[in-house]
């Protein structure tokens, strides 16, 4: 799968699930924009391992439900690297766990912000980009949240479907431009995020400790996520649009409670 020549914009590429695609499609042969919003020592790390591997990064920070963070990073992405013809929105941020009666108006404007307005922020920004290229691709990270919309969870799970209807009609506006819109969503991942949810509900230190129970005999790793991308992504796509596809080893109904990256 050849992206030679492509530029690529990661959000929340710093760690987890965004440093694996990042690194995946630059192994692929994107020039990868790896953006951040507070740990740059990471994002450098990521581009670091990319540029090592012969691939070309740099990292960018910005908030993505900022609108101003985000015009001034397209703006900058675009004059550093060119037009931007694949657009991962990876960023996400967990809440807090608490019912709706208990959950506070900031927490959920922030987490929404994070999952359905940064991905609008920057599809509306890069579109008019893609659509002067041969192609565009759009994957938002989703999570099997959207699922079950289990107890404890109003602001991921509303920030997720409204990213998800995002896409839904994204893909209806712009497939005359030649611009794919997909969803790829995760189970339970082994992140730094997914470490932490756990040992917030169960106790347990070492996600590893979940392989028996899982698909395949193991946790889902960043990996598995990030082939998905390079695949939607990629000329091996020719007709993938508009869809939500579970990386889940198809063990959705039967996997611990743990609906989140």
């Amino acid at each position: 799968m050849s992206l030679n020549g492509r530029v690529a914009l990661v959000t929340g590429a710093g760690r987890g699930i965004g440093r694996a695609i990042a690194i995946a499609l630059a192994k692929d042969g994107a020039d990868v924009a790896v953006n951040y919003r507070r740990d740059e020592e990471s994002a450098r790390s990521a581009v670091a391992e990319i540029e090592a591997a012969g691939g070309k990064a740099q990292a960018y920070k910005g908030s993505v439900d900022n609108l101003a963070d985000v015009t001034a990073m397209v703006a900058e992405i675009g004059r550093d690297m060119g037009k931007i013809g694949i657009l991962v929105n990876n960023a996400g941020i967990a809440s807090r766990g608490q019912s709706v009666a208990d959950t506070e108006p900031a927490e959920m404007e922030r987490v929404v912000g994070v999952h359905a307005f940064g991905p609008y922020y920057l599809s509306k920004l890069v579109i008019p980009m893609m659509r002067e290229l041969d192609r565009g691709d759009i994957v938002m990270i989703s999570s099997v949240a959207t699922d079950s919309y289990a107890a404890y969870g109003s602001p991921y799970a509303m920030g997720k479907a409204a990213q998800e209807a995002l896409v839904y009609t994204l893909a209806k506006e712009e497939h005359m431009n030649n611009i794919r819109t997909n969803i790829v969503a995760p189970p339970l991942v082994e992140t730094d995020m997914g470490r932490r949810l756990v040992k917030a509900r169960s106790g347990i230190e070492d996600l590893r400790e979940l392989d028996a129970g899982m698909p395949f005999g193991h946790v889902c790793q960043p990996d598995d996520i990030a082939n998905a991308v390079r695949y939607l992504v990629s000329d091996l796509n020719t007709y993938v649009n508009g869809q939500r596809i579970a990386v889940d080893g198809g063990g959705s109904a039967s996997a611990p409670a743990f609906a989140t990256r």
